[in-house]
Order: C-alpha cells, then sequence, then structure tokens
C-alpha cells in the first residue's frame, strides 16, 4: 500500500478517537462551543497556530519562495506579524466580553439583533471562502500525493469534508481543538527537521546556502533559460502596481488575522484574560518560527530540487513534499505529505465549528430565539446542523470550481473581509463610546460589500487570458481588470472603517449604549463580570 496512504490512515485513526472521547465531553454548550473553558495558554496557543498555519502557509508560501525568491518571503511577512495585532489589541477584551462569537462583543452594548445578523453574515461569508479555497487545494493536492491509489479530486474533497463534519459535529471544540495541537505540532516538527537537512546539505553555511540562492535559474514557458537573483525583488510583484499590492496584501493579513471569526473564537476556550494573553505570546513563538523556516523550504526547493523540476510535477504547491522526497526519500516525503492532508483537515474543522457557531449561537438562538432555547441543548442541535449545511456546500461548490481553478481570490477575499468588516467594528465598540448600532451596520456591510466588489473588479477574476490558456483555467471575466489590485485591503479597509464612523456620525446617539460603554470598559479590562455572563 502507498506509505503516504498508510500515514494519511493513521492520522485519520488518532483524530478519530479523539473525536469519540470529545463527543462524551461535549454534553453543554459551553462544552461543545468553548471547550469548558478549560484550555490552558500552551494548549490554546498551539491550537491557535494550527489554526493559522493552514496549506497555503505550509506549501504555498513555500511554493511562492520556490518560484518567486524575494518576494514570494515578503508575502509570508504580514503572517509572521500579524498575531501583534492579535495580542495588543484583540485578545483580552474579546475573551472578558464574549461569550461564544464576535458578535457577542458587539452585542454586549448595542442592539443585538441587527449586529448579530450582520456580523453573522460577516462570519459565515469569511468561513465559507476560506473554507472553499482549502478544500480546493485540499482535494488538488491528496489526489497529487496519493497519485496511483485510485482517489479521484472528487473523493479527495468530499472525504476530507466529511471527516471535517464529523470532527464538528460529534466533539465540537474539544475535538476540534486537539486536531489542531497535534497537528502543528507534526507541522512544526516536519519543517524544523526539513530545514535542518536544507542546511546540511549546505554545511550548516548560510553563506553557501545565500550563494546558491542567489544563483538559481530555470527556463521560462517558451523555453529560454532565465537566470535571476532570487535575492532581489520583481519576480511576482512587478511594476506599475507590485509594490503596492504587496502593501495592500499586508495591511489585510496584518489587520484580518485581528477579524478572522475561526481565529477569534479560539479565545474563548480559555478560563481568562491573562490565560489568553499568554496564549497568543505562545502562538506568536511557534507562528514566527515556522514562517522564519519557511524561508529555508522554498528556497531550499529551489536550489536544491529546481524550479522547473517542480513545476513539472505538480506546479508550485509541491515545493515543500518534493524538497523531502530529494533530501530523506519516499518515507520523508510521505511524512511531509500527511503532515500537509493533517494542515488541511484542522483549519477546516476550525472554519466549520466558526460559521455553524455563529448561526446557531447569533442567528437561531439570539435572534430567532431572541435569547432564548425552547428546549435544552437546542443551541447543539442547530449547531450540529449547520456544519452539515456548511460542510456540504463547501463541498459541492469545491467539487464545481474544479482542481484547477483559481482560489487565491478566495483566500485573499477572506482576510480582505475580516479586515475590511470585522476589525472596525471591533475596535470602534471596545474604544468608541458615541459608536452605535448604526455604525456597526453600517461597518460591516460597507466592509463586506467592499472588498467582495473590489475583489470582483480586479486581476483575479477580470483578466484577458492568452488563447493558449485551457478554458478550465482561464479566469472568470475575460476582460481588463477595473481595479489594479488582487488584494483590495488598501482600500476596502479604510472604507470599513469611513462607513463605521459615517453611520455612527449620522445617526441619532445611543443613550442607553454610551452608558454601558463604562460598563465594557471596565470588563474588556479587569474581566469583571465575565465569569458570570458565561456560566450558564
Amino acid at each position: 500500500m502507498n506509505t503516504t496512504l498508510i500515514l494519511f490512515l493513521a492520522f485519520i485513526a488518532i483524530t478519530l478517537g479523539i473525536t469519540a472521547w470529545a463527543s462524551r465531553l461535549s454534553g453543554s454548550s459551553a462544552s461543545y462551543f468553548a471547550a469548558n473553558r478549560r484550555i490552558s495558554a500552551w494548549q490554546n496557543g498551539v491550537a491557535v497556530a494550527g489554526d493559522y498555519m493552514s496549506a497555503a502557509s505550509f506549501l504555498g508560501i513555500a511554493g511562492l519562495i520556490a518560484f518567486f525568491g524575494y518576494d514570494g518571503f515578503m508575502y509570508s511577512v504580514g503572517f509572521l506579524v500579524a498575531y501583534l495585532t492579535v495580542l495588543l489589541v484583540v485578545a483580552e477584551p474579546l475573551r472578558n466580553t464574549g461569550k461564544y462569537t464576535m458578535a457577542d462583543v458587539l452585542a454586549y452594548r448595542l442592539h443585538p439583533r441587527p449586529v448579530r445578523a450582520m456580523a453573522s453574515l460577516s462570519t459565515i461569508t469569511v468561513s465559507t471562502f476560506y473554507m472553499i479555497a482549502q478544500m480546493v487545494g485540499a482535494g488538488a493536492l491528496v489526489a497529487l500525493l496519493l497519485k496511483g491509489s485510485g482517489i479521484s479530486f472528487r473523493l479527495a474533497v468530499t472525504s476530507v469534508g466529511i471527516l471535517m463534519i464529523v470532527y464538528v459535529v460529534f466533539g465540537g471544540m474539544i475535538a476540534t481543538t486537539w486536531v489542531q495541537i497535534i497537528k502543528a505540532i507534526l507541522l512544526i516538527s516536519g519543517t524544523i527537521l526539513l530545514s535542518f537537512m536544507v542546511l546540511a546539505h549546505f554545511g550548516f553555511s548560510l553563506g553557501a546556502f545565500f550563494t546558491a540562492v542567489s544563483q538559481v535559474h530555470y527556463h521560462a514557458p517558451d523555453g529560454t533559460e532565465v537566470v535571476k537573483d532570487f535575492l532581489t525583488p520583481g519576480l511576482r510583484y512587478k511594476p506599475p502596481y507590485g509594490a503596492l499590492d504587496l502593501l495592500s496584501l499586508g495591511i489585510a493579513l496584518i489587520f484580518g488575522t485581528a477579524g478572522l471569526p475561526h481565529i477569534l473564537v479560539r479565545f474563548y476556550t480559555v478560563p481568562d484574560a491573562k490565560t489568553a494573553r499568554f496564549s497568543v505570546v505562545w502562538a506568536m513563538w511557534i507562528i514566527g518560527i515556522f514562517y522564519i523556516l519557511t524561508t529555508f523550504l522554498g528556497w531550499g526547493a529551489a536550489t536544491i530540487v529546481g524550479r522547473d523540476f517542480i513545476a513539472k510535477n505538480g506546479g508550485n504547491n509541491m515545493s515543500a513534499p518534493l524538497l523531502a522526497n530529494a533530501l530523506g526519500g519516499p518515507i520523508f516525503f510521505a511524512f511531509i505529505s500527511a503532515i500537509a492532508f493533517a494542515t488541511i483537515l484542522a483549519v477546516v474543522a476550525g472554519l466549520t465549528i466558526s460559521a455553524s457557531t455563529s448561526f446557531a449561537h447569533d442567528v437561531w438562538t439570539n435572534i430567532i430565539r431572541h435569547g432564548q432555547e425552547h428546549n435544552p441543548g437546542e443551541e447543539r442541535r442547530i449547531a450540529r446542523i449547520a456544519a452539515f449545511v456548511v460542510g456540504a456546500i463547501s463541498i459541492a461548490i469545491a467539487i464545481v470550481l474544479g482542481p484547477t481553478a483559481n482560489v487565491a481570490f478566495l483566500v485573499a477575499l477572506a482576510f480582505a473581509v475580516a479586515a475590511s468588516a470585522n476589525l472596525p467594528v471591533i475596535l470602534f465598540s471596545i474604544f468608541w463610546k458615541r459608536f452605535n448600532t448604526a455604525g456597526a451596520v453600517a461597518g460591516l456591510a460597507t466592509g463586506l460589500l467592499a472588498s467582495i466588489v473590489l475583489i470582483f473588479l480586479g486581476p483575479s477574476i477580470m483578466t484577458v487570458d492568452a488563447p493558449t490558456v485551457a478554458p478550465a483555467a482561464r479566469h472568470i471575466i475575460q476582460h481588463a481588470p477595473i481595479f489594479p489590485l488582487e488584494n483590495p485591503g488598501i482600500l476596502s479597509i479604510p472604507l470599513g472603517f469611513i462607513g463605521a464612523i459615517l453611520g455612527t456620525l449620522l445617526s441619532k446617539r445611543d443613550p442607553a449604549g454610551e452608558e454601558k460603554f463604562a460598563e465594557l470598559q471596565v470588563r474588556a479590562n479587569t474581566g469583571l463580570g465575565a465569569e458570570k455572563a458565561v456560566a450558564h
């Protein structure tokens, strides 16, 4: 049997065992949605890192560095520093003022029904687009990694989707947390080991390593040889808009992380704000080490495996697995491939529980049921049904898009929406006394709409492809892009803030909300009253 398939099945067996154990502990809403708030700082930190380091990070960024050198490295910088925003601004107030979702923070001093409706729409939009991108990537990568095992793209997507639903429906947040912990430990271990082997290949000499990187050469599609210093910019982000596009992407990553729903819900699993802060520190160390080491994975693949060979054997997403095969043989290739599979499963599980929790808690319980469960356990049952629906929709859309679909815009959209819609209203709700319900709805709506419209007007969707490009791989709209940047963050994020500000200033003041602002400040900074509010 294929060694990679054996390792995949071993990981599945372990995680299903964890899910069976967790299902016996998920008998209440607090346990299902927030793991009874008993996750320790190191556990939550490792789980946050596992949630954040997606397949796009492990495979995508290593591939970008292998193909585009310095520009690929700069792509990773935004991911590397993004958690500073989370640590300094979001983690503590979120833990102290919320219960299960981001909307809890907004509803604390604003009219709950409209803000919960808009926040839930934003949460489900971000989670679904992010998840579809992961599912398409999962299908393509798993089918490629298990080539010869009879596993097609559709079967791979369906299998990942079913496993994701099982983790969330039966194990809830406890199972999801431990799947993410295992995945993060495997990922950082594999990355450290592979980086060590790259350095060993160059005699542990950084000088020899970077000399080799500066001499990388490859062949263009027309067959001409290209010699390019990979340590200089310009391969990926080219004039006239390259620098601006990179800046826009960096802004979206840095501010979008603090608004990603599947990251924010992790802070409800810890017992207090101090633990939330320490968990972010743990996450920053792990994430920081990981993204620094992606440099060795990417440039190691470019120098040891070769850009031409990677392009002919699966494309840039296969850079890290092919590097593992070159340095450690088929067994190490199987191990790294299994880590990639674990990465995809853990991230889609986190996204699914985020979306299903938002629907069950915000839409069903607090909007439809006016804050009351009519039957014991009703909220958990609705969350499980929502997980089935979200999973089924993601599977179906991923299969329709197919393995050749350009899904980069889906990830960009997730970060852009999170930064443009979610972050402004979170910040204003916590730090601006005058902020009101109209401002929250306007900010969420403006950020959501601006980011989606600009993405659809940009080069990820609108580009005139050459006639030789296969129809399945062509852009959706064959027209010159109206908005020149791939990521809309540089424009959509300010629009989100402006929408929230204008919505607030052009509407009547909310005396009741302003009176609760002082209470919110005390609770956000001290945690007083937080345990009482979430005890049931």
